[in-house]
């Protein structure tokens, strides 16, 4: 075949030709990248961001023991202004290699003009929202920001908003517009703690460090590893002005830690010891009561005088504040006699006339300027609570032995540490003696000829309050001493996760026979007619107790004139088949100091109202089969209230469309007038339960303080009246 070398040639003359074209082409493009469009990728560069955030997880709540809220987060905000936002810039070379930032003239032209031009309207808008300021410094504050190009502009200076205030300055003008670069709006959000009961139990539910929104104290921090469950991880992408956002990992929220607290018995607790403090005018006070069987602590109150005159939880003082306990602590004393065998109840002691001298030093009894006890047989050493009784007993068994006497203590458990899993938590203090250098305790270092003695009547030793009402409990349980329980276990969702064990520390603490022989001296200083403990008993059960009266120490001694004393009283009931164990301690400089006479009422109060409180009868003994029951249903979200009813099979009228009403119980149904809320005027919350109630007040930026427990019946604000962001709102219940 013969080939056309003319044809040829010309179409490899074409291919070359065009592949040269396309060579010249690329090299064009890559010049122009390189020099003329450089500037133009900088700044799409600039503006290209990927990075990885946290996705914040909901805090658990913490529960009351009936599943009541006690603690629970609310998100507030902090709200920052990007004047830049939006606005493109690149780098442009000044000389000397170095680069400077130019941003886009036309564009900062356009943002200038579009917060100038709606800057009153804003500010009259966040003078109503947040009136900590006026328009008018708003204003000074806003212009100063854009003036300064500022990236990270406070919004309100030095304020935190609440989920309202937040939303309501989110419709305001540029803050309003859907793109974030346009606006230029940064929220850092937080959880707020809120406590629905107030101060309630405060310090054992613990605090929050707002600012770094982490645990501080409490129940927050002790189990703060389930409460704040585990943060998810979102990938933000920005390209130019349009942002891709991919979960990466989902937030999984906190555990529900249901408490061990009560909250009726909590209030019943705290009111009664609050009205003996102001009596005594009282520097603080302590009640811890717990379950007998399980070691719940269903109530502990902390209460400390401020210069106001009012009585506060700050220092968890049942936990953390070793004291000399005082009488309290002759049970421990004499129950390790018994149990080691050394003395009897049927045995005597002679007391004299109240004083006696113990290697030098003078142990009186209180009633020593009256003539003394005499002689006395060991039930009676405590039922009038005989320093001189208690101190020869002890001292005549374990003065050449203390070290078997504090083994003792550890053995009947008032000395074992608890482990508790609150900071702060203190241990109890009880030196155990050193032999000196010829194998004698007398000289020792850390011991003397009368530190048993002393001892023995609760000085020179430092018990925390729970120590000793756990020791207490673990008489009325029969001798099986429990830990402290604090939390029953964690939920999810409203179903329970996980219950935590009632935790043994010793199933023994003593021999039964010397278990028998205290529980009945301890039943006598009540219920016999020369105990001190009788003001602490009760005509509808039986109480068992101990009286203590301690003087209080100060700059290392007892000083001649100080009248300081720490009065308490520890004991259970009912005694023939105890449910609780409740200690009261006051410490005060009134001018009469008893145990029995100031702690013993406070602790007869909280048991008879504990005690009705539990009293029940079974109401269908009564009930009429053909009647309606229709219940008594509070004010408040008439939502909530009509799904209940409608669970309960009963009918209701009224009320839809609004979210809160005033209920009526009708003779066969419950009506609902809607009630019509502003968000800046005060709601009636007269009718509403607590819960409600704090919802509405608190979704307005208001404090709320409440008194008592049940329907609302008094608010300290007025309804109809505008609101004034963080009031204080002071709701009385009953």
């Amino acid at each position: 075949m013969k080939f056309d070398k003319k044809y040829i040639n010309t179409r490899i003359t074409v291919i070359v030709v065009i592949a040269a074209l396309v060579m010249i082409a690329i090299i064009v493009q890559a010049v122009l990248t390189a020099t003329v469009e450089n500037r133009k990728w900088k700044k799409v560069g600039a503006v290209s961001v990927s990075d990885t955030m946290l996705l914040k997880p909901n805090r658990g709540n913490i529960l009351s023991a009936d599943g009541q809220l006690m603690a629970s987060s609310l998100p507030d905000y902090k709200v920052y202004v990007d004047f830049l936002a939006g606005v493109e810039w690149w780098y442009d070379s000044i000389g000397s290699g170095k680069k400077q930032k130019i941003y886009d003239p036309k564009q900062l032209a356009e943002k200038d003009s579009m917060w100038m031009a709606n800057m009153d309207s804003i500010c009259r808008g966040l003078e109503n929202i947040c009136p900590k300021y006026t328009a008018d410094e708003y204003k000074s504050h806003m212009v100063e920001g854009l003036q300064n190009r500022k990236r990270y502009w406070e919004v309100c200076p030095h304020t935190v908003l609440n989920f309202i205030q937040y939303h309501q300055l989110a419709k305001l003008p540029v803050f309003s517009l859907k793109n974030r670069n346009r606006s230029g709006m940064v929220a850092e959000e937080r959880n707020n703690r809120n406590k629905p009961f107030g101060s309630l139990a405060r310090r054992t539910l613990g605090e929050m460090f707002g600012a770094k929104d982490s645990a501080r104290s409490g129940l927050e921090l002790a189990y703060d590893s389930l409460l704040r469950g585990e943060p998810g991880k979102v990938h933000n992408k920005k390209v130019l002005s349009k942002y891709l956002s991919i979960v990466d990992k989902e937030p999984v929220d906190g555990y529900d830690l249901v408490s061990t607290i009560d909250v009726s018995m909590q209030d019943i607790c705290e009111s009664a010891l609050r009205e003996k403090l102001h009596e005594l005018d009282a520097s603080m006070g302590v009640v811890v009561l717990m379950e007998v069987k399980t070691g719940d602590v269903k109530a502990i109150v902390n209460l400390m005088r401020y210069d106001d005159g009012e009585y506060y939880e700050a220092r968890n003082y049942a936990l953390a504040a070793l004291m000399e306990p005082g009488s309290t602590f002759k049970t421990a004393s004499i129950l390790v006699a018994l149990d080691d065998g050394y003395i009897k109840t049927t045995d005597y002691v002679e007391t004299g006339g109240g004083i006696c001298n113990m290697y030098g030093a003078m142990m009186k009894d209180h009633n020593w300027h009256r003539g003394g006890y005499g002689t006395i047989d060991v039930p009676h050493v405590l039922m009038v609570s005989s320093n001189v009784g208690v101190s020869k007993l002890i001292d005549k068994y374990y003065h050449n032995q203390p070290d078997k006497f504090v083994e003792g203590l550890r053995r009947v458990g008032i000395g074992t540490p608890l482990g508790l899993p609150f900071d702060g938590a203190a241990n109890p203090n009880i030196r155990m003696p050193h032999k000196d250098s010829k194998g004698g305790y007398r000289m020792s270092d850390n011991w003397s000829a009368t530190a048993l003695a002393w001892m023995s009547i609760g000085y020179e030793t430092q018990i925390p309050p729970i120590s000793t009402v756990t020791f207490y409990n673990a008489i009325a349980n029969n001798g099986k001493m429990v830990r402290p329980r604090f939390a029953k276990g964690i939920s999810k969702n409203g179903e329970m996760v996980e219950e935590f064990p009632v935790e043994v520390i010793r199933p023994h603490i003593c021999k039964q026979s010397a278990l028998d022989d205290i529980r009945g001296i301890l039943y006598r200083v009540v219920n016999d007619k020369d105990g001190l403990g009788k003001r602490a008993g009760n005509p509808y059960f039986h109480v068992s107790g101990k009286t203590g009266t301690a003087q209080v120490a100060t700059g290392g001694g007892y000083k001649a004139g100080h009248n300081e004393h720490l009065v308490s009283f520890c004991g259970f009931y009912p005694s023939e088949d105890p449910k609780y164990t409740c200690i009261v301690a006051i410490r005060h400089a009134y001018y009469v100091a008893s145990g029995g006479g100031q702690a013993g009422p406070v602790f007869s109060k909280i048991a008879q109202r504990i005690y009705s409180k539990n009293v029940t009868t079974d109401i269908n003994l009564a009930k009429d089969s053909t009647a309606v029951h229709v219940p008594d249903v509070k004010n408040g979200n008439v939502v909530a209230a009509q799904y209940v009813l409608h669970e309960l099979g009963l009918k209701s009228e009224g009320g839809k469309g609004y979210e809160w009403g005033m209920a009526s119980a009708g003779s066969k149904c419950v009506e609902f007038q809607p009630v019509k809320v502003s968000d800046n005027i005060v709601p009636n919350v007269l009718g509403m339960g607590a819960k409600d109630a704090v919802c509405a007040l608190s979704n307005r930026g208001m404090k709320v303080r409440m008194r008592g427990r049940g329907k609302v019946v008094g608010q300290s604000v007025s309804s109809g009246s505008k609101v004034v962001k963080g009031q204080t709102v002071t709701l009385e219940l009953n």
